[in-house]
């Protein structure tokens, strides 16, 4: 692995190389200032499919509720299903887990055919629908242990795994409390507790985190990344974007239907980035700022205050260095800078980008 270091002495770049995880004692080659960098660990992605989606489509009458779309899904990984309202996402989940058949196509869960082989497929399966349906009269504890029953769990083992998924997600005082009697945040908890009751291999959760407050989807979200990093594999639908951008692994962005783009996070901003930008925040105003507008490869600067600027950089220029030569100008014109960082942007953006770009891409 290579990496590009400000020295934080003289402000000039050095390249270093390294293995992932190993930590590299460097000597900036332009002042002799030594320092130590740490390569981040990248762990190989799992090759096992567990979720091979192949030219489905669903119609109902005139309707063409989905269009002929394809995905795979690996063991692991966290997989982000977004799109408006009548997109067809819903109809997918309830394909993917034997509900619906697919009108053309093929669904395999585990190399298990969906829905012919939907009762093999389930024992690999956990399910959240949209609206959790528990049964009002029952205690929490009961609908829990009906639910490890129907999911074929040995009946030793449901009320230990209920403990245990209720400590985790902080729901024992409504152990024995009747359903009709919780609020909708905590059904919505007590719905994650069933679809996990069986440690499935794969979740398929449908608006997971709807209905959460902030405290119960911060906790929601670190189950599911740890869930993923001992090789359980997510799918999930949502509205709530920042909290698709802070676990999913994988995003597809789903609109009338068709598939307009899946893909990383990093993957899904290549083409937004038409061109970089960085933000600077000077300590103090400075009247020196504009000279920044000579350096190559800075296109544009706006001025958000006296001491925020935002710097577009076009997409060829080599930003490293773009940076210190920025910084190289501040401090000649004697200029305090208090912190200058690339911008990068949000799910949100890149979500109506793709949507306004349209299915013809």
């Amino acid at each position: 692995m290579e990496k590009k270091i400000l020295c934080p002495k003289c402000n000039k770049i050095t390249t270093c190389n390294g293995n992932p995880g190993e930590v590299v004692l460097i000597k900036c080659q332009y002042c002799g200032a030594e320092g130590k960098v740490t390569f981040q660990k990248t762990e190989a992605p799992s090759s096992k499919k567990l979720v091979a989606i192949k030219n489905i489509s669903k119609r109902y009458k005139d309707l063409l509720a989905v269009n002929n779309i394809s995905f795979d899904i690996n063991q692991g990984e966290i997989f982000g299903y977004i799109g408006p309202n009548g997109a067809g996402k819903t109809t997918t989940i309830k394909m993917m887990v034997g509900l619906l058949k697919q009108t053309n196509g093929n669904i395999f869960i585990n190399d298990y055919k969906m829905p012919e082989q939907k009762q093999k497929a389930h024992k690999f399966i956990g399910y959240l629908p949209q609206q959790v349906a528990f049964q009002q009269w029952r205690t929490l504890n009961h609908a829990l242990t009906t639910f490890g029953k129907l999911s074929g769990m040995d009946k030793n083992s449901i009320q230990p795994r209920i403990d245990e998924l209720l400590k985790i997600l902080d729901l024992n005082e409504y152990k024995f409390r009747k359903v009709g009697k919780l609020s909708g945040g905590t059904i919505q908890k007590a719905g994650i507790v069933q679809a996990l009751m069986h440690n499935p291999s794969l979740l398929i959760l449908d608006e997971p985190l709807n209905g959460l407050d902030p405290e119960s989807r911060f906790q929601v979200k670190q189950i599911l990344r740890d869930l993923s990093k001992k090789g359980t594999t997510v799918f999930f639908s949502s509205h709530i974007l920042s909290d698709v951008q802070d676990v999913a692994t994988k995003i597809c962005i789903l609109d009338w239907g068709k598939i307009i783009k899946i893909g990383s996070m990093d993957q899904l901003k290549y083409e937004f980035l038409k061109q970089s930008q960085i933000e600077l925040v000077l300590s103090k105003k400075s009247d020196k700022f504009n000279e920044i507008n000579k350096i190559s490869g800075v296109k544009n600067i706006i001025e958000k205050s006296s001491k925020r600027f935002l710097i577009d950089v076009e997409k060829t220029a080599d930003i490293d260095e773009t940076v210190h030569e920025i910084i190289k100008n501040l401090l000649k014109n004697n200029s305090r800078i208090k912190s200058i960082t690339p911008t990068s942007p949000n799910l949100d953006e890149i979500y109506q980008y793709y949507l306004r770009k349209g299915v013809n891409m």
